[in-house]
């Protein structure tokens, strides 16, 4: 079964359990708190990803780093899926909690790459664009700073992308002089 499908149930498991103990904002902030963590410690994501590491080590490792940082309910979790096996793919259990939560709350979820910060105008004109393309009322804006970009921005909606870069028009004017 593909690791989408897998995660899916799992994290939709988790979202109907949380929401019927209303626990679904704190669940939510879990996990954001542990993509944060394996984002930033890639140690801990190739531990948990390692077949060869013995599930019990794996248990004794996320117990040590989330159990005095999250809710029993989402430590409970952490530990149903270690024991099933499927620690391999908590990362992507934790990123289709958050989509499917921001689902549920009518967040859209963008990302804009710029070589400078935004304003807040320019924060909130990116924000009315995105809500103008989704649809939906509420935008969690992610900020990201690139400077091979040059100049403008590149903006990104789920599956679509609308890029406003410099990098990008410069390439398009060497394809036509090259044409």
């Amino acid at each position: 079964m593909a690791v989408s499908t897998v995660a899916f149930r799992y994290a939709k498991s988790l979202l109907d359990l949380s929401e019927e103990m209303n626990l679904t904002d704190v669940i939510y902030k879990d996990m954001m708190l542990f993509k944060g963590t394996v984002e930033e410690s890639r140690p801990l994501m190739v531990m948990l990803k390692n077949p060869i590491v013995r599930t019990e080590k794996k248990h004794a490792v996320m117990n040590a780093v989330f159990s005095s940082r999250v809710n029993p309910v989402t430590m409970s979790f952490f530990q149903i899926i270690t024991r099933k096996n499927r620690e391999a793919i908590m990362d992507a259990i934790a990123d289709e909690y958050i989509r499917l939560y921001n689902e549920l709350r009518g967040i859209e979820q963008a990302t804009v790459v710029t070589t400078v910060p935004l304003t807040d105008e320019l924060r909130e004109r990116f924000k009315a664009t995105v809500s103008q393309m989704t649809g939906r009322k509420l935008v969690e804006l992610h900020e990201k700073i690139d400077s091979k970009l040059i100049g403008g921005y590149v903006l990104r909606v789920g599956d679509q992308e609308l890029d406003g870069s410099l990098r990008s028009r410069l390439t398009e004017l060497r394809l036509q002089f090259m044409n």
